[in-house]
């Protein structure tokens, strides 16, 4: 029995996912004290099963906070797969890691704990993902490219071929990412242009 973290809109695509895996759901962990049902089950406040050795997806879209609730628990954190998705056996998957519909990753990428590769994403051959990434829906990274820890690509962005992404860094949706990109800033546009610098760990 799982439980997913977060009574959310992206609770609801990972609830989703487990139950077209026919994957049993406890409930809901949710630190709102309004909220004792969702999507028709329970939902609790994540102190009651602190300690508890219970299986667990962190179902929240903010890279910042996942690593928070992720360094707090005593979790068994699993990784959720949708049937659609395409991975390559040669491609290696972290623990705690959402792969959404149609979403391939292709062989020799490897892919972070706790990282989100939403709906449609596309992540070819070699890429490397730090800990605590989102890519978002549509977005696309070609070969060989490294994406820094705690960064969030925007949906529908590209990143060519070899290029580095700092840590920490956000990518505006529809971006396209020429050129390596420092820890810390909001970048966007095609070309790419730096907006402005971010603060460490940001909770975006």
């Amino acid at each position: 029995m799982v439980w997913i973290y977060g009574a959310s809109g992206h609770g609801k695509v990972i609830l989703d996912i487990l139950e077209t895996r026919q994957i049993a759901v406890e409930g809901f962990l949710d630190d709102d004290d309004s909220l004792t049902e969702f999507e028709g089950y329970k939902v609790i406040r994540p102190a009651t099963v602190q300690g508890m050795r219970a299986d667990l997806i962190i179902a929240v879209g903010k890279n910042a906070t996942r690593k928070k609730i992720a360094g707090n628990g005593t979790f068994n954190y699993i990784t959720v797969i949708h049937p659609s998705a395409i991975i390559s056996s040669g491609a290696s998957i972290g623990n705690g890691t959402v792969i959404m519909a149609g979403s391939v990753i292709q062989r020799g990428s490897k892919i972070g704990k706790h990282t989100i590769i939403n709906t449609g994403a596309l992540i070819d051959h070699d890429c490397i993902l730090g800990d605590y990434t989102h890519i978002s829906p549509g977005a696309t990274l070609c070969g060989n490219v490294t994406v820094g820890e705690g960064t969030w690509v925007g949906a529908g962005s590209t990143i060519i071929q070899g290029i580095t992404i700092g840590s920490n860094v956000i990518i505006g949706a529809g971006s396209l990412i020429l050129k390596d990109v420092p820890d810390n800033v909001l970048i966007v546009g095609n070309p790419q242009r730096i907006v402005r610098n971010l603060p460490d760990e940001h909770d975006h």
